[in-house]
Protein backbone atom coordinates (compact mmCIF):
# COMPACT_ATOMS: atom_id res chain seq x y z
CA UNK A 1 0.00 0.00 0.00
CA UNK A 2 1.33 3.57 -0.83
CA UNK A 3 1.58 6.30 1.36
CA UNK A 4 0.07 9.63 1.27
CA UNK A 5 2.78 11.56 0.79
CA UNK A 6 3.35 9.08 -2.11
CA UNK A 7 -0.28 9.98 -3.55
CA UNK A 8 0.02 13.12 -3.05
CA UNK A 9 3.48 13.66 -4.46
CA UNK A 10 1.63 11.47 -7.69
CA UNK A 11 -1.19 14.03 -8.12
CA UNK A 12 0.94 17.01 -7.92
CA UNK A 13 3.45 15.37 -10.76
CA UNK A 14 0.01 14.67 -12.98
CA UNK A 15 -1.11 17.75 -12.29
CA UNK A 16 2.13 19.80 -13.43
CA UNK A 17 2.66 17.41 -16.37
CA UNK A 18 -0.69 16.66 -17.86
CA UNK A 19 -3.97 18.36 -18.93
CA UNK A 20 -6.46 16.40 -16.48
CA UNK A 21 -10.02 17.81 -16.61
CA UNK A 22 -11.67 15.17 -14.07
CA UNK A 23 -11.42 13.63 -10.71
CA UNK A 24 -12.73 10.21 -12.47
CA UNK A 25 -9.96 10.86 -15.34
CA UNK A 26 -7.13 11.40 -12.42
CA UNK A 27 -8.31 8.21 -10.55
CA UNK A 28 -7.23 6.43 -13.91
CA UNK A 29 -3.82 8.17 -14.23
CA UNK A 30 -3.52 7.14 -10.58
CA UNK A 31 -4.69 3.68 -11.00
CA UNK A 32 -2.33 3.48 -14.22
CA UNK A 33 0.72 3.94 -11.64
CA UNK A 34 -0.40 1.43 -9.07
CA UNK A 35 -2.65 3.86 -6.62
CA UNK A 36 -6.00 2.37 -5.78
CA UNK A 37 -8.03 5.06 -4.62
CA UNK A 38 -11.78 5.95 -4.35
CA UNK A 39 -13.68 9.39 -5.39
CA UNK A 40 -13.91 10.79 -2.08
CA UNK A 41 -10.23 10.22 -1.03
CA UNK A 42 -9.31 12.10 -4.26
CA UNK A 43 -11.25 14.95 -3.64
CA UNK A 44 -10.07 15.52 -0.11
CA UNK A 45 -6.40 15.19 -1.50
CA UNK A 46 -7.33 17.65 -4.49
CA UNK A 47 -8.96 20.40 -1.54
CA UNK A 48 -5.92 19.51 0.56
CA UNK A 49 -3.59 20.74 -2.07
CA UNK A 50 -5.62 23.54 -2.66
CA UNK A 51 -5.92 22.71 -6.60
CA UNK A 52 -8.24 24.68 -8.77
CA UNK A 53 -9.69 24.46 -12.16
CA UNK A 54 -8.69 26.86 -14.72
CA UNK A 55 -10.26 27.42 -18.33
CA UNK A 56 -8.61 25.50 -21.15
CA UNK A 57 -9.06 25.90 -24.85
CA UNK A 58 -9.48 22.34 -25.84
CA UNK A 59 -10.52 20.27 -22.80
CA UNK A 60 -13.51 23.00 -21.13
CA UNK A 61 -11.32 23.23 -17.49
CA UNK A 62 -8.61 21.48 -16.37
CA UNK A 63 -6.37 21.54 -12.54
CA UNK A 64 -4.02 23.56 -12.05
CA UNK A 65 -1.61 23.27 -8.47
CA UNK A 66 -2.19 27.00 -6.73
CA UNK A 67 1.79 27.89 -6.80
CA UNK A 68 2.09 27.85 -10.90
CA UNK A 69 -0.91 30.29 -11.24
CA UNK A 70 0.28 32.43 -8.29
CA UNK A 71 4.14 31.96 -9.95
CA UNK A 72 2.81 33.13 -13.28
CA UNK A 73 1.27 36.19 -12.16
CA UNK A 74 4.34 37.25 -9.78
CA UNK A 75 7.40 35.45 -11.75
CA UNK A 76 10.33 38.00 -10.20
CA UNK A 77 13.23 35.95 -9.19
CA UNK A 78 14.67 39.09 -6.91
CA UNK A 79 11.32 39.05 -4.68
CA UNK A 80 12.41 40.03 -1.35
CA UNK A 81 13.60 37.65 0.64
CA UNK A 82 13.20 34.34 -2.14
CA UNK A 83 16.03 35.96 -4.28
CA UNK A 84 18.35 35.58 -1.11
CA UNK A 85 18.60 31.87 -1.80
CA UNK A 86 22.46 30.69 -2.33
CA UNK A 87 22.14 27.14 -2.16
CA UNK A 88 20.20 23.99 -1.21
CA UNK A 89 21.61 20.60 0.33
CA UNK A 90 20.26 17.72 1.28
CA UNK A 91 21.05 15.10 4.60
CA UNK A 92 18.66 12.07 4.65
CA UNK A 93 15.40 13.66 5.35
CA UNK A 94 16.97 17.06 5.78
CA UNK A 95 17.35 20.04 3.83
CA UNK A 96 19.83 22.90 4.27
CA UNK A 97 19.00 25.83 2.44
CA UNK A 98 21.61 29.06 2.66
CA UNK A 99 20.50 32.13 2.26
CA UNK A 100 22.34 35.99 2.16
CA UNK A 101 22.94 37.17 5.79
CA UNK A 102 19.38 38.48 7.45
CA UNK A 103 17.16 36.15 4.29
CA UNK A 104 16.48 32.88 6.39
CA UNK A 105 14.10 33.51 8.54
CA UNK A 106 11.75 35.52 5.84
CA UNK A 107 12.35 33.03 3.47
CA UNK A 108 11.81 30.01 6.15
CA UNK A 109 8.49 32.39 6.49
CA UNK A 110 7.36 32.09 2.57
CA UNK A 111 7.66 28.07 3.10
CA UNK A 112 5.82 27.79 6.24
CA UNK A 113 2.61 29.86 4.96
CA UNK A 114 2.60 28.20 1.45
CA UNK A 115 2.74 25.02 4.18
CA UNK A 116 3.37 22.12 1.50
CA UNK A 117 2.25 18.71 2.52
CA UNK A 118 5.49 17.17 2.19
CA UNK A 119 7.69 19.25 4.55
CA UNK A 120 7.31 19.17 8.59
CA UNK A 121 8.88 22.20 9.66
CA UNK A 122 11.31 24.77 9.53
CA UNK A 123 14.27 26.20 11.96
CA UNK A 124 15.71 29.16 10.73
CA UNK A 125 18.79 31.07 11.69
CA UNK A 126 20.61 34.14 10.57
CA UNK A 127 21.86 32.86 6.98
CA UNK A 128 20.58 29.12 7.23
CA UNK A 129 17.40 27.03 7.25
CA UNK A 130 17.31 23.54 8.44
CA UNK A 131 13.85 21.83 6.57
CA UNK A 132 12.63 18.41 7.94
CA UNK A 133 11.23 16.64 5.05
CA UNK A 134 7.88 14.00 5.47
CA UNK A 135 8.85 10.46 5.54
CA UNK A 136 8.85 9.15 1.80
CA UNK A 137 9.42 12.28 0.08
CA UNK A 138 12.09 12.42 -2.40
CA UNK A 139 14.77 15.04 -2.77
CA UNK A 140 13.55 15.84 -6.45
CA UNK A 141 10.25 16.54 -5.29
CA UNK A 142 11.46 18.81 -2.44
CA UNK A 143 12.98 20.38 -4.89
CA UNK A 144 9.89 20.50 -7.52
CA UNK A 145 8.12 21.93 -4.27
CA UNK A 146 10.04 24.74 -3.30
CA UNK A 147 10.77 25.44 -6.63
CA UNK A 148 7.31 26.46 -7.45
CA UNK A 149 7.29 29.09 -4.62
CA UNK A 150 11.02 30.22 -4.36
CA UNK A 151 11.99 30.65 -8.56
CA UNK A 152 15.45 30.32 -9.55
CA UNK A 153 16.67 27.30 -7.53
CA UNK A 154 17.73 25.19 -10.53
CA UNK A 155 20.97 26.41 -10.41
CA UNK A 156 21.64 26.32 -6.36
CA UNK A 157 20.89 22.68 -5.80
CA UNK A 158 24.31 20.58 -4.45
Amino acid sequence: MKSKAQRLATIQHIISTQKVSSQEELLQLMENLGFVTTQATLSRDLKFLKVAKIPHPDKGYVYELPSLSEKSSNDSSDDFPIGGVESINYSGNLVVIKTRPGFANGVASIIDTHDPYEILGTIAGDDTILLVMREGVSRGHIFDTLSTFIPGLKNKEY
